[in-house]
């Protein structure tokens, strides 16, 4: 369940693409064309002790706010390497994973969203091994790598982090025409 994988999308093939916030938009877009909102699963991986670590809980916090039906990792209830383990198999089958974590990248890509149709893979730039989650997967560039990437994400600026966070709730709310 946990790395099931969606063949719908035209950039499926396991490549992952590097996109602004109207790329996002986009990526949103293609998916509700092809999924229902009720048939969506948002897991915001990260948690609320790391300032670049928070996006996730950050982002669905937001999206919770919107009242999606299936959001697991918000402020109140982070969805983190602690718990990643028991709260990924209770989501539905029927459900289509989105999975969403923020990441570290080159200099160049920093505020970029890395998107695809294909698991994602938490805790990856910090040296964790946890297997691949969601049928769809977007990691926010929210700071540049480096030879101490906790120590990166942990002073990352969380105001780099909120609007991140921001724009990835703004494209799914644009991309998958949720009025409140």
């Amino acid at each position: 369940m946990i790395n099931r994988r969606s063949s719908l999308l035209p950039y499926d093939n396991q490549d992952r693409r590097n996109v602004n916030q109207d790329g996002l938009t986009d990526f949103f877009r293609d998916i509700g064309a092809i999924h229902s909102i009720d048939t969506l699963a948002f897991v915001c991986i990260g948690t609320d002790r790391s300032t670049g670590d928070a996006l996730g809980p950050l982002t669905g916090s937001g999206l919770a706010a919107y009242g999606l039906p299936h959001i697991i990792g918000t402020m109140d209830f982070p969805c983190d390497a602690h718990n990643l383990h028991e709260r990924i198999p209770k989501i539905a089958d029927h459900l289509q994973v989105i999975a969403i974590d923020a990441c570290l990248g080159r200099h160049h890509t920093v505020g970029l969203y890395s998107i695809g149709a294909t698991p994602l893979f938490p805790a990856l730039s910090v040296g964790g091994r946890f297997p691949g989650v969601g049928n769809y997967s977007i990691a926010a560039i929210v700071n540049e790598n480096g030879p101490k990437p906790y120590w990166t994400l942990q002073t990352t600026s969380l105001h780099t982090v909120m609007k991140m966070s921001q724009d990835i709730v703004q494209a799914v709310v644009q991309g998958l025409g949720i009025l409140k």
